[in-house]
């Protein structure tokens, strides 16, 4: 089995492609401020570089293009699709928090 842990080209796409995701996430679901903003960016960047190998193959495997796609190629799809599906989770469950967990009796 071939090792690309340690490949330039390998995590330089992943790093690509993990901003990416990040980046498209913001768009997509603009953010409230600033702090939401770089929280999910950072949230984006890291689960696209820890999951974006596994996400990759997954996907290769699913759409049936395993042998079509180069390392880097499986890393940059990979990292921008864990990185982009993160926030959307995330995001989703953290709006959802926001709405309903504030409420309060009115008999205070």
């Amino acid at each position: 089995m071939a090792d690309i842990g340690n490949d330039t080209g390998v995590w330089a796409a992943k790093l690509l492609g993990a901003a990416s995701g990040a980046g498209v996430s913001l768009i997509y679901l603009l953010p409230k401020s600033r702090r939401e903003a770089a929280t999910r960016f950072i949230t984006g960047v890291s689960c696209g570089l820890i999951f974006g190998a596994p996400t990759g193959l997954w996907l290769a495997a699913r759409l049936g293009i395993n042998g079509l796609l180069s390392g880097p190629e499986l890393m940059l799809a990979g990292s921008a699709s864990a990185s982009l599906c993160a926030w959307w989770a995330l995001g989703a469950l953290a709006r959802i928090a926001e709405r309903y967990g504030r409420r309060t009796t009115s008999g205070d």
